[in-house]
């Protein structure tokens, strides 16, 4: 998963923010993965032929995505991000504001296609597959798209633009989106 992850996102803008070093990004993605694909009320998935991966969470009403660590990072980032924590703490203070926690919903942390599968509807079946279940349960959805391209794929699947866009610092947008609960 980690892996997969980690290769999908090498170009992603956000990703290239937090972690500016070409040589370093895969090994530090590799470190931020972690606590997602372990998280207690997450659930991680491959799809295709291990081309695609999306991590899930199922926050309650009142509670933020990261337990205890509203923004995600929190003072205890782990020193081995070095000079990319600070970046990662702020850009967690912003999205952590941002974030629902009116009620229980689906949380779509990341979900990434490598370079090669991408367009080819990986991500579309992905986002059917576990909404269907979201549907099914009654729970409406979050994300944060980050790019204008994951967030026009986000559209199509019934999200909408939950605010303006978020930054942090000088990092590149991000659109926070909310998808209602579906009858």
């Amino acid at each position: 998963m980690a892996d997969v992850l980690t290769e999908a996102f090498m170009d992603d803008p956000v990703i290239c923010w937090l972690f500016p070093d070409p040589g370093e990004r895969g090994r530090l993605q590799r470190h931020f993965y972690r606590p997602l694909l372990s998280h207690p009320a997450g659930e991680a998935y491959l799809a295709g032929r291990r081309e695609g991966a999306s991590v899930w969470l199922t926050p309650a009403a009142g509670q933020a995505p990261y337990g205890e660590r509203p923004d995600g990072a929190g003072e205890g980032v782990d020193p081995v991000f070095g000079e990319s924590g600070a970046r990662l703490r702020a850009l967690g203070r912003v999205l952590a504001e941002r974030h629902p926690v009116h009620e229980t919903h689906l949380y779509l942390p990341c979900m990434g296609v490598l370079r090669g599968g991408r367009g080819a509807g990986l991500g579309s079946a992905m986002l059917r597959h576990r909404l269907a279940r979201a549907d099914a349960d009654g729970l409406p959805a979050y994300l944060e798209a980050s790019s204008l391209r994951s967030r026009a794929l986000y559209l199509r699947h019934g999200f909408d633009d939950l605010g303006a866009p978020v930054s942090a610092a000088d990092s590149p947008l991000l659109w926070p989106m909310w998808r209602p609960r579906q009858a």
